[in-house]
């Protein structure tokens, strides 16, 4: 008498509940907060500093260095696809655009009548 074969074990993933990731919506939003006021301060200490010079060269530095953090280092963090990383690049993006609306470029220096 020969023994029947043994049963073979179950193929693929268990079927068990499948657990979803969790959400980071909420991370990312409240990040985003947080790099939109995180500009505003570099915004206001950058001005104050531009204005202490008192020039148009000062001005020009100003304006590039703020739109080098709002852009530049908005869109690395956003490349880097990362929670933090996209709700903080994309909050200094934000903050450098409506910065920049509301202000009619006046706080960016993307106002031509600072260099006149």
């Amino acid at each position: 008498m020969s023994m029947p074969p043994p049963p073979e074990p179950p193929q693929g993933p268990p079927q068990g509940p499948q657990q979803e990731p969790p959400r980071r919506t909420g991370l990312i939003v409240g990040l985003a907060f947080a790099g939109f006021f995180g500009y505003l301060v570099v915004n206001v200490i950058t001005g104050f500093v531009a204005i202490a010079f008192e020039s148009e060269v000062a001005f020009g530095v100003g304006a590039g260095f703020l739109a080098l953090v709002g852009i530049g280092v908005g869109l690395v963090f956003v490349l880097m696809r990362r929670s933090w990383s996209l709700g903080l690049g994309l909050g200094l993006m934000i903050g450098w655009a409506l910065t920049s609306i509301v202000t009619a470029g006046w706080c960016t220096g993307l106002n031509p009548g600072l260099y006149a």
